[in-house]
């Protein structure tokens, strides 16, 4: 099962950010994770929300351009090597992470992972069977 992330194209400038962000919460969509990655002039801003449709019909009239990208949220348990586990799972069966990152769960030592990789099904189902869980939309509520 795969969430629904957005990405941002967004002009690498002071307070370019903070005008996303503002436009979001004026909006009342609220952010469970973000992710800032920067180029020269340009910068994609990955983020996972309560509310996509909503986000992404905002975003489109406020000017932005966004795109829906589905990725996979991973349950990992909060103890040294966990992670490395997973990831080492992956790289074993030619799974690439073409990127990652994390947003900390309610459930009290639980992370999830927000991954993309070059093969989301055939991932989900290798973790699966590793005894990793993948989350739902509703569990990152």
């Amino acid at each position: 099962m795969t969430i629904k992330q957005i990405s941002v194209f967004l002009e690498n400038q002071p307070g370019k950010l903070a005008e996303l962000a503002a436009v979001l919460s004026e909006q009342k969509i609220n952010l469970r994770a973000i992710s800032v990655a920067e180029a020269a002039d340009f910068g994609i801003v990955r983020i996972i929300v309560d509310d996509v449709f909503n986000a992404v019909t905002i975003l489109k009239s406020e000017r932005y351009i966004c795109t829906i990208t589905d990725v996979l949220a991973v349950e990992v348990q909060d103890e040294p090597g966990m992670l490395a586990n997973m990831i080492s799972v992956l790289g074993t069966e030619g799974i690439n992470i073409e990127y990652m990152y994390t947003i900390l769960g309610k459930k009290k030592d639980v992370a999830f992972m927000i991954i993309r990789t070059n093969d989301d099904a055939k991932a989900a189902k290798i973790l699966e069977a590793k005894g990793f869980k993948i989350a739902a939309p509703e569990a990152l509520n």
